[in-house]
């Protein structure tokens, strides 16, 4: 019997299922394919495959008039489920290409309207996944690899092919859902999952989520597929396919119901999860989530537990404090902050107006708290923190959105109160463990970093009623004390927590501060005392990564809006020496910190006091301001591409100043109430910030420049005169582009550039004078050094020839005595001729001496006859 089922010819069973001339075959056709399925009841071979699946065919042609194929049809069929046999390694490879046609055409069987078939169908893609192997194997061959049939589904397209059947099969539960969990296997791959889109998988099976189905089966393996698409293709195709009004709707609808009735903690979790996908369409701005309703019912269950209004929305819905429940009410406050960042401007009219009705700021304001202890009914502790810490970062959106709600709910009051507590000594320890909480362990750090972020959302609209409010009630002397308090915290430990409270309280105090005198009067002492540290920063933290860099630009950006512009904090900063250490960051020559320093410094020199800080101020190897200033000048055009010689000489006398960038752009006529690019080019850089503070300083006696600097300032003297060149340059130009003007005109136009021409002639000159100048004193220079090394050189040999006289003396006597008469004659002929009248001489001769070198320490006294001074010593 082995051996016969050994020989059944294939091709013979093919040609017997072809001819059906005579019904009389049936039984003989039925009996071949029973053959069939028992000789490869362990496995076919990749060789018969194709051969196979052409039997199947033909199966599926006799199913529609004869039902007697049904049963081989599934056998054949769940033969394809077992592991495919394989003789030599090479053979996965060789029949790939047939393997997969054969697999898709698996697929196009679900054409087959028996509910047997399909059913077993899916039944042999799911064991693609979970593969048995055969208690026997075929002699000769051994089994394809594990993933094998996977890779030629995936190779087939057998995932698109199954997602068009669900149209075939949307009426009948039973085969639908097993047709949801072929594709539920299939969706773990991204191959797959790119195939399903493109046969509109995402809409149809949102679709089919409102369909009966007292299993519950349908909404979970369908929000698992769409998951696995989200997850293995794009996003935003998957929202776009889901963005239908039908789509939309049944997405709620399946929501509420599972909202409504969900007993099981199955149900909670599959709840969670279409929420989440209904947050994706929120953020599309396509979706008619609005239009749905939907959008409305988010906001009502966001709020709802909180404000305590009866809504007929949430008629009968009782949330409990399961972790499930938790996880929604962080979703939808999720959503709202979704919500609030709508980019549709048509539709985010209609989504303020939604968050308006339904009470969203006293709901969210309700968490604006001291943490009270939970009661035994209630959230945990760490579950309450974590959901004030959401509240309170969504409020940040929110409140920007709706000033006026925001001021009618004392939202400023609670926020400072709120602050206060944060600072006080309350015994309080904060969980930290979500991701609003990072940093807040054991403090209250997280509370205060959100409650300031409110505050700086609603601070930076510069709405007057809003700062206006806030400083009534005393936040610039809170926010100092605060700004205080975080300094301490900051020297125990610095991180990034830390640092972004300081740089927004400091954002706030600027933003309270600007252009207000009175409150620039009660910022002044106290806090430029607490401003001072920040300017003295390290260095080095600047790339620490942890936000120094932030936190130094939000205090000098404090000093420009809180101090300049008043008097008393302006000289109170200036006692503090604080204008050296802007000249001290500003030496540093950092790009980015270069222009708002210079910006300070240009405002605070309206002050009298401050060009003599400037000027007295000595950097390292004792550098002063002017030189500081010009090297940036020097730098700025290095990088502008500005034409020098190697001396740092004009070379083009047309354009003196003028970039690379700007050389290169060419005429175009603008009106005349839009700046021209000679304009706007002053805005871009710090050249107009260095020629401003070097005018205030004075362009004479400037200390410590060298003849390179005096190069330089020539230019930046003239400055203006060569941008008012340009501007004429430029507007000559754009004459020419558009008319040709009269002779007069052009007349003017050419002397007016001549003019300009010649003073960048006259300022190279200068700057040619200077170098020679230089050059000449440097040859002076060089001359008197030499001079020092001539007299330096004469010195020593006159040394030399001293200690040669000295070792002759002391070496020949008749040398000796030669020089001791001639030393004689030399004292002789050095004293006076005249002779002192009634005068004693006395002889400075020492007797007997025979040297010829300066004598000793001897002294010879000698009285004085009394008759010359009248009387005895």
């Amino acid at each position: 019997q082995d051996t016969y089922l050994r020989s059944v010819d294939l091709n013979h069973v093919i040609k017997l299922l072809e001819d059906s001339n005579s019904k009389d075959l049936e039984k003989e056709q039925l009996k071949i394919l029973k053959k069939v399925v028992r000789r490869f009841e362990n496995g076919l071979p990749l060789k018969d495959l194709a051969q196979i699946i052409e039997i199947l065919n033909l199966c599926a042609e006799k199913l529609n008039e004869q039902e007697a194929f049904t049963e081989p049809l599934c056998e054949l069929i769940k033969l394809c489920g077992l592991p495919f046999q394989k003789k030599k390694l090479s053979d996965e490879v060789s029949y790939s290409m047939a393997v997969s046609k054969s697999i898709a055409q698996l697929g196009c069987l679900m054409r087959v309207p028996s509910s047997q078939v399909r059913i077993q169908i899916c039944k042999c893609i799911v064991s693609f996944y979970n593969v048995d192997l055969p208690r026997k194997l075929l002699s000769g061959y051994q089994p394809t690899s594990a993933n094998y049939k996977i890779q030629m589904a995936e190779l087939g397209g057998l995932a698109e092919t199954l997602v068009l059947s669900l149209a075939l099969v949307e009426n009948q539960l039973t085969e639908k859902l097993w047709v949801l969990k072929a594709l539920q296997h299939l969706s773990s791959s991204g191959v797959n999952c790119r195939l399903m889109m493109k046969a509109q998988a995402a809409s149809k099976l949102c679709l089919y989520l409102n369909d009966v189905d007292p299993s519950g089966q349908l909404v979970f393996r369908s929000s698992e597929i769409l998951w696995n698409l989200l997850e293995n293709t794009s996003k935003e195709e998957v929202v776009n396919q889901l963005s239908s009004l039908e789509c939309v709707h049944a997405l709620k609808e399946v929501f509420v119901d599972l909202l409504m009735h969900c007993y099981r903690h199955y149900d909670r979790q599959l709840r969670n999860d279409l929420l989440v996908i209904a947050t994706l369409l929120a953020e599309n701005p396509a979706a008619p989530m609005i239009e749905s309703g939907f959008t409305k019912l988010l906001i009502v269950l966001a709020t709802f537990t909180e404000v305590k209004i009866p809504n007929p929305l949430v008629k009968g819905l009782k949330l409990t404090y399961s972790y499930e429940d938790f996880e929604l009410k962080k979703l939808l406050f999720n959503v709202i902050g979704v919500l609030s960042k709508d980019p549709s401007v048509s539709l985010f009219v209609l989504t303020l107006q939604l968050l308006r009705e339904n009470d969203v700021m006293p709901a969210l304001l309700y968490y604006v708290k001291p943490n009270q202890k939970p009661g035994f009914h209630d959230w945990s502790a760490a579950q309450y923190e974590e959901l004030q810490l959401h509240a309170i970062a969504i409020l940040a959106s929110v409140a920007p959105l709706l000033v006026d709600k925001y001021l009618s709910y004392q939202a400023n009051t609670l926020l400072l109160v709120f602050l206060e507590w944060c600072v006080g000594q309350d015994p309080f320890f904060g969980q930290g463990n979500s991701f609003h909480g990072t940093g807040g362990r054991g403090n209250k750090l997280a509370q205060m970093r959100y409650s300031l972020r409110v505050l700086r959302s609603v601070v930076s609209l510069y709405d007057d009623a809003v700062n206006l409010n806030l400083c009534d009630q005393g936040a610039i002397s809170q926010l100092l004390d605060i700004l205080k308090y975080a300094a301490n915290k900051s020297k125990e430990k610095e991180d990034a927590i830390v640092l972004e409270i300081e740089a927004d309280i400091l954002f706030l105090l600027s933003a309270l501060c600007e252009n207000d005198l009175h409150r620039k009067e009660l910022f002044s002492y106290e806090g430029v005392d607490i401003l001072i540290p920040f300017i003295q920063m390290d260095p080095k933290k600047l790339y620490s990564g942890l936000g120094h860099n932030r936190l130094l630009f939000s205090a000098l950006d404090c000093l420009w809006s809180c101090v300049i512009g008043c008097y008393i904090a302006e000289d109170y900063f200036l006692e503090k020496q604080g204008i050296f250490l802007l000249l001290d960051l500003l030496a540093l020559k950092q790009k980015n910190l270069c222009n708002i320093i210079l910006g300070i410094l240009v405002e605070f020199c309206d002050n009298r006091k401050t060009t003599s800080h400037i000027s007295t101020w000595r950097g390292e190897k004792d550098q002063t301001a002017a030189n500081l200033l010009i090297q940036l000048w020097r730098q700025e055009e290095l990088d502008l591409g500005v034409k020098r010689d190697q001396y740092g000489r004009i070379v083009d006398m047309k354009r003196p100043i003028a970039s690379s960038f700007q050389k290169q752009q060419e005429v175009i006529p603008v009106p005349a109430n839009c700046p021209s690019f000679a304009i706007m080019e002053i805005s871009e850089n710090i050249r107009a910030k260095l020629y401003s503070l070097l005018c205030k300083l004075g362009f004479e006696n400037l200390p410590g420049l060298s003849a390179k600097d005096f190069v330089t300032l020539a230019i930046i003297r003239r400055y203006i005169d060569f941008k008012v060149g340009e501007v004429w340059s430029e507007l000559c130009a754009e004459l020419k582009e558009e008319f040709r003007p009269v002779a007069s005109d052009e007349e003017a136009l050419k002397v007016i550039l001549e003019v300009s021409e010649d003073t960048g002639r006259m300022v190279a000159a200068l700057q040619t004078e200077v170098l020679e100048s230089q050059h000449h004193q440097e040859i002076q220079e060089e001359e008197k050094a030499y001079a020092k090394i001539q007299a330096i050189h004469k010195q020593k040999k006159m040394v030399n020839k001293s200690w040669e006289n000295f070792l002759t003396r002391t070496s020949n006597y008749e040398a000796l005595k030669k020089a001791k008469r001639f030393q004689e004659k030399s004292i002789e002929a050095s004293r006076s001729k005249s002779k002192t009248q009634n005068g004693a001489v006395h002889s400075t001769d020492i007797k007997g001496l025979g040297t010829t070198i300066g004598s000793g320490r001897l002294v010879t006294v000698e009285s004085t006859p009394p008759q010359l001074i009248g009387g005895p010593l």
